[in-house]
């Protein structure tokens, strides 16, 4: 299967950000993929509350997602939708952060809205409180394609192995994990935390990213880390996209999910324990 992970570098005007996500979903189909993947928040990267509130949608008036809907219809693919930034009914007014799968018809399949939020201290110079924005998720998302079943992720989700177990126990043979990582966290722990999920797990591991500074016209900058990874079910690096922003196709074997969970049966030799 040819998939295509879009790595973008988007600002905080989901408005400007959209031609671009569109241009190169229009090039990945015409490279052939059927299946293409897009980061973490799509539509805005953005620090400032004030700014999101001013621009983000609720999903039924969303730009970005009816656009990129139409466009997958348009192009006959399927389209991951890493995740875009909405607004919510809740009383304290906080965001979503909400992955969509659509297919080649246009319609939504499946819908995941982040579990765990990046609320840490990296250093003295940067800390996040994702949580204070955005409110989390409960409900952990097998969507049912073509291809296979796929487990829905986000970001700091890879962090929660027992998240990425419970997709693959659930029938997932691909995981997808758009991402808008630190370059600090990123440097340390990227490659080595998405081919662990892909080794515990036997999946194909998927994470089209953000990278570099993103521009902002009113409030603080920020930097992503980049490196869009296929990692295959054997925890083999098949591709990393650098830190350049573009299109990154490459073609997926999905007889390698049977062939490595039949070398190491790990999902099938879990077993439940008390303790400690």
């Amino acid at each position: 299967m040819r998939t295509a992970l879009l790595q973008l570098n988007v600002s905080d005007d989901p408005v400007a950000n959209l031609e671009g996500t569109l241009g190169y979903l229009r090039q990945a189909a015409a490279e052939g993929a059927e299946f293409v993947l897009t980061p973490e928040v799509t539509n805005c990267v953005s620090t400032s509350r004030t700014h999101q509130n001013a621009v983000l949608q609720h999903e039924e008036d969303d730009i970005t997602l009816a656009a990129l809907q139409a466009e997958a219809k348009a192009l006959g693919i399927w389209l991951l939708i890493g995740s875009l930034g909405l607004k919510t009914r809740d009383a304290d007014g906080r965001f979503a952060n909400r992955s969509f799968m659509i297919d080649p018809l246009g319609d939504v399949v499946a819908r995941y809205d982040k579990i765990h939020m990046f609320d840490v201290d990296v250093s003295p110079e940067e800390t996040w409180r994702e949580s204070q924005g955005y409110r989390p998720g409960t409900q952990a998302v097998v969507a049912e394609t073509a291809f296979g079943p796929v487990g829905l992720t986000i970001c700091y989700d890879l962090r929660f192995p027992k998240l990425h177990a419970a997709l693959a126990g659930a029938g997932a043979h691909i995981l997808t994990v758009p991402a808008a990582f630190s370059p600090v966290t990123g440097a340390a722990h990227w490659h080595t935390l998405l081919r662990a999920r892909a080794i515990e797990t036997g999946c194909f591991v998927l994470a089209p990213a953000q990278t570099g500074l993103h521009a902002s016209a009113a409030h603080k900058t920020r930097r992503t880390y980049g490196h869009s990874l296929v990692v295959t079910p054997w925890g083999e690096v098949q591709m990393d996209a650098g830190d350049v922003p573009g299109v990154y196709i490459t073609d997926l074997d999905m007889g390698e999910v049977a062939k490595a969970r039949g070398r190491v049966p790990s999902l099938e030799n879990a077993r439940p324990f008390d303790g400690p």
